[in-house]
C-alpha cells in the first residue's frame, strides 16, 4: 500500500483529493495538513521513522513556508519520501525550481484522477513524473532561456500526452485504455511524433525526451 500525505492550505481541495485517492486499491491517505510547517512537524514528531508516508502531494503556493522550501527540507532529511508538487496555475513559473529542490513529480490541480494515480505510482517506482502540459512548458522554458529552438513547440497537447506516456514506457494498449483511443489512433500519433521530432522509433523518441530533460 502506498501511503500519501497531502499538504495544501485549502481544506476543500484536500477533502476532494482524499475522496479521489480512496478509489485506488493500492493507495491510502497517510494524513493531511494545511501548511509546510505542519508537514514538517508531522514528519518530525507525529510518526516514527518506520512509518513514514511514501509520497507527499505538495501544494506549490501556500502561506508561510511554501512548497519549494518545504520540498527542499523533506528531500534533505527524508530522502526516501517522494514529493509530487501540485499547482493550481497553468503557467506556474516554479517547475524547474521545485525539481531542483528535490521534487520527483509535478502535476496540476486540474488534471484527471488517473493522472494523480499515475504520478503517485510512477514516483514510487523510482521514475520522475511530469504531466504533459507541464513537461512541455518546462522544456520550452529551458530552451528559450538557452536560446534554443525545438519542435516540441509544434506538438498539440494530445501529441505531447502520448509522447510522455510512450517515453515513460507505457505500451500501446495501456495508452489506449488511459486515453480511450484505438490502437490505430495511437499509431497515428506515434508517427506524427516521429515526423515532427525527426526520430525513427520509440528508442530515439526516448533519447529526444532525455536530451530535453522531460524524463
Amino acid at each position: 500500500m502506498i501511503r500519501v500525505l497531502l499538504v495544501d492550505d485549502h481544506a476543500l481541495f484536500r477533502s476532494g483529493l482524499i475522496s479521489v485517492l480512496s478509489g485506488a486499491p493500492d493507495i491510502e491517505v497517510f494524513g493531511d495538513v494545511a501548511s509546510g510547517e505542519d508537514a514538517l512537524e508531522l514528519l518530525s514528531h507525529g510518526c516514527s521513522d518506520a512509518v513514514l508516508p511514501d509520497v507527499v502531494l505538495m501544494d506549490v503556493n501556500m502561506p508561510g513556508m511554501g512548497g519549494i522550501e518545504t520540498t527542499r527540507k523533506i528531500a534533505r532529511r527524508w530522502s526516501e519520501i517522494k514529493v509530487i508538487a501540485v499547482t493550481a496555475l497553468s503557467d506556474d513559473p516554479f517547475p524547474a525550481r521545485l525539481l531542483d529542490a528535490g521534487a520527483d513529480g509535478f502535476i496540476s490541480k486540474g488534471c484527471a484522477a488517473d493522472d494523480v494515480f499515475e504520478a503517485i505510482r510512477a514516483v514510487t517506482s523510482g521514475r520522475q513524473y511530469l504531466s504533459a502540459d507541464i513537461a512541455q512548458k518546462l522544456a520550452l522554458g529551458r530552451m528559450v532561456s538557452g536560446g534554443q529552438q525545438s519542435a516540441l513547440g509544434m506538438l498539440s497537447p494530445r501529441e505531447m500526452q502520448v509522447m510522455m506516456m510512450l517515453v515513460q514506457g507505457q505500451g500501446t494498449q495501456a495508452i489506449c485504455d488511459a486515453l480511450f483511443l484505438s490502437p490505430k489512433t495511437i499509431s497515428t500519433y506515434r508517427h506524427r511524433l516521429y515526423d515532427k521530432l525527426g526520430v525513427s522509433n520509440d528508442v530515439e523518441l526516448t533519447h529526444y525526451a532525455l536530451r530535453h530533460e522531460l524524463i
